[in-house]
């Protein structure tokens, strides 16, 4: 399982999930423009409480499915690594 998770991915994998991200982004109509100030967005508030790797930072929209329901409406994923808790918030 440990394996998994320490393991980088390929350049081939890695294209494949760009294109994913940019065809789901196309399809609910949010350019890869609108998509990187979202990010920069999210960036900026959570730096705000922690100090995290905007290198690293990764955002998608995707289809799921609502519970219960077949209809499925877009929902944003983001994985945010956390490189430290700023403790000293105001």
């Amino acid at each position: 399982m440990f394996k998994n998770i320490l393991k980088r991915k390929s350049s081939r994998e890695i294209a494949r999930d760009r294109l994913k991200i940019l065809l789901i982004s196309d399809r609910v109509n949010c350019s890869p423009e609108m998509m990187e100030m979202i990010k920069n967005d999210i960036a900026n508030v959570i730096s705000k409480y922690m100090k995290i790797d905007t290198k690293s930072m990764e955002i998608q929209i995707t289809k799921a499915g609502s519970k219960g329901r077949s209809l499925k409406n877009p929902t944003l994923y983001a994985n945010i690594p956390i490189l430290d808790l700023n403790h000293d918030i105001t």
